[in-house]
């Protein structure tokens, strides 16, 4: 009897298992394909919207410079004029500066113009004579330092006889002179045509003082006077001549 030997026996996996898994691994693959695609274009997005919330930003940093200063020369300048003090950061107060228009002056400059009147009615310019600013009236001051007048005279009469006449009256000139010294703040001689100028004056009251002397005859002008900032004109009213008084023989 012939004996038949049986081939061994093999473990195969049936074909209709492999199926589904190659389609298991094939749907997983795709799966991950997705995810990653998909995590991809998240990023991109992301960057977008970053990107795009800083643009306005940079925008602004990079305003053209003109259209700052024209929103600088937009502005109304200030009625107050100023001047940048060399080593200061911040501006000040123009304080009188000689030659600048539009400054604010601080003190004041006094034109002087005087006049005498002649006996035939006409005027003539006071010229070299000497005009004071006092910070008390005349007669006060001599008063103050007890000075005897020339007889027949007040004391401002005195003064200015004695400033026409300074040989005859010398002594009363020197005295009165003297008086006056401490009280005198401007003074300044008038030109051929009886002008003068009287420059940084401080703005205040004062007492105005001057004797002209034409010929045998003298002239005085004795007033109070208001200075201000910036230019003052006095146009003194010409004033009529006083005949001085003859010496005697003697010369008295």
């Amino acid at each position: 009897m012939a004996v038949v030997e049986r081939e061994p026996k093999t473990d195969s996996i049936p074909p209709w298992v492999i199926a589904p898994v190659v389609l298991l691994g094939v749907l997983v693959l795709f799966g991950l394909i997705y995810l990653v695609s998909s995590s991809r274009d998240e990023t991109n997005t992301n960057l977008s919207v970053n990107v795009n919330s800083r643009r306005p930003d940079m925008e602004r940093a990079s305003v053209p410079s003109n259209t700052a200063s024209s929103d600088v020369s937009s502005i109304p300048p200030t009625t107050m004029p100023v001047t940048n003090t060399p080593g200061a950061d911040y501006p000040v107060p123009a304080r009188n500066v000689p030659g600048s228009a539009g400054t604010i002056p601080t003190s004041g400059t006094v034109l002087i113009e005087a006049k005498v009147s002649t006996r035939n009615g006409s005027t003539q310019g006071a010229r070299n004579t000497r005009f004071y600013l006092l910070d008390k009236d005349l007669e006060s001051i001599l008063s103050d330092a007890d000075l005897e007048p020339i007889e027949g005279q007040s004391l401002t009469a005195s003064l200015a006889l004695a400033t026409a006449d300074q040989g005859r009256y010398a002594e009363f000139y020197r005295q009165a002179m003297s008086a006056l010294k401490e009280h005198i703040k401007y003074t300044g001689s008038t030109d051929g045509a009886g002008k003068a100028q009287l420059g940084s004056v401080k703005p205040d009251q004062y007492y105005l003082f001057g004797v002209a002397r034409t010929g045998e005859g003298f002239a005085m002008w004795n007033s109070s006077v208001s200075v201000i900032a910036g230019d003052n004109a006095l146009n003194l009213t010409p004033q009529q001549l006083t005949q001085m008084p003859a010496r005697s023989a003697s010369g008295e």
